[in-house]
């Protein structure tokens, strides 16, 4: 595991699950004590929510966000208490997990972190009854095939586009929910092993998110971002990002454009990362990873077991 050929992955919604951080913060001081500033800065017991659920409350989206940045956050300073002088080449987040990647590059501080992910939920949901919607995975189809799926079941007013690139054959589309049902048709047409949607009401990365823009610019805005100490391969562009300008206008970008998560993997590799860590709940990015370089080892850091392991405890 050597730091120049290493980068950090922080998940995003999705991962999330009922008890998640609840281990770390029971074996580790540094852990329950972020959980314990967690709460304080955001005026409720998100550790609880975290830890007991219920799951239908952790699952909206305003809690969600915020709730899974502590958990990548905590895993973290786990990390770093045995390996204080590790700095990975790369740091990068899967949609909402690019504020764990921003507050792991240290361009912003943990309190300001935290609350930009309730915000950019809160926002997000928002954005969600104004503009209903929804997303569909499809599986088995290539991004230009499935681009030009998109652009034939648009209409004025009715916008679907592909939203997560996650790995070869694994897209997420979302836009307006007449649209999305005809891209479904046509995708099935088309030869798509699956083609479903999904069990969400929210179009993320995807126009009917706009009414939330202006606001969610602000928020970054407000947040005084700072250069990172190490690279953030952002979502939109799938490139290095190094200033805190580049930061901020791949945050904002999110919220309408697509999470490139395949080119941003593979980029890496391009530059030598043979080991990504994914810290946080679940295994979901590890997995993407194997999909798209099979060649890379992957390491899952959610529990203490999984650290035992690391450690070779």
């Amino acid at each position: 595991m050597k730091p120049e050929k290493t980068a950090f992955l922080f998940p995003g919604q999705g991962s999330q699950a009922v008890h998640m951080g609840w281990e770390l913060a029971q074996v580790y001081p540094s852990a329950r004590m972020l959980y314990e500033e967690a709460d304080d800065i955001l005026g409720f017991k998100l550790s609880q929510l975290s830890w007991e659920g219920p799951e239908d409350d952790l699952n909206d989206t305003i809690n969600t966000q915020p709730a899974l940045l502590v958990h990548s956050f905590a895993a973290l300073q786990v990390f770093q208490e045995s390996y204080p002088a590790f700095r990975p080449a790369f740091v990068a987040g899967h949609s909402m997990g690019e504020l764990s990647a921003l507050l792991a590059s240290g361009a912003m501080p943990f309190r300001q972190a935290l609350l930009l992910a309730r915000t950019r939920g809160r926002l997000m949901k928002q954005a969600g009854k104004l503009n209903p919607g929804g997303m569909a995975a499809i599986i088995g189809l290539d991004i230009p095939s499935l681009e030009n799926i998109c652009v034939e079941a648009s209409r004025p007013g009715e916008i679907v586009q592909v939203a997560n690139d996650n790995c070869p054959g694994q897209v997420v589309i979302s836009g307006a929910s007449p649209a999305l049902d005809r891209a479904v048709t046509a995708a099935q047409a088309a030869g798509a092993r699956r083609a479903v949607r999904l069990a969400v009401s929210i179009a993320a990365h995807s126009p009917l998110m706009e009414s939330s823009q202006v606001s969610f610019n602000l928020a970054v805005d407000e947040a005084g971002l700072v250069d990172p100490r190490m690279p953030v391969v952002g979502n939109v562009t799938a490139k290095p990002l190094t200033h805190a300008t580049e930061l901020r206008l791949d945050l904002q970008g999110q919220l309408t454009n697509r999470v490139r998560w395949t080119e941003s993997i593979e980029w890496m590799s391009q530059e030598g990362v043979d080991t990504f860590i994914e810290l946080g709940s679940g295994s979901v990015l590890i997995g993407l990873v194997k999909r798209i370089n099979r060649e890379a080892a992957g390491i899952n850091l959610s529990t203490p077991a999984d650290f035992d392991k690391l450690l070779g405890g």
